[in-house]
C-alpha cells in the first residue's frame, strides 16, 4: 500500500479547525489521524496543536511512544 505523502503546508490543513476534515498530527515523519480522540479536543492536546510536527515535543510528553501504536497511520511526512 502506498503511504500518502504530506508536506507541512497540506498538514496544517488538518488541524481541527474544519469540522469536514479528519485531524491529524506528525511524529517522527509519520502522520496520524487524531480524529475523535478526546486528547485532541478542538484539535489542541494540552498546549500543542493538531495539523502540525510534535516530534520536537515528546521528550517533555509524560508518555512514551507506544501513544502512537494505538493511532492510524494515515501517511508520511516530508519536510
Amino acid at each position: 500500500m502506498n503511504m500518502k505523502i504530506f508536506d507541512e503546508k497540506e498538514l496544517k490543513q488538518f488541524d481541527g479547525s474544519d469540522p469536514s476534515r479528519p485531524v491529524y498530527i506528525a511524529y517522527n515523519g509519520k502522520v496520524y489521524d487524531v480524529t475523535g480522540n478526546p486528547l485532541f479536543i478542538d484539535g489542541m492536546h494540552f498546549e500543542h496543536y493538531s495539523g502540525e510536527d510534535l516530534t520536537d515535543f515528546m521528550a517533555d510528553a509524560p508518555h512514551g511512544e507506544d501513544v502512537f501504536e494505538k493511532l492510524t497511520v494515515m501517511g508520511e511526512l516530508k519536510k
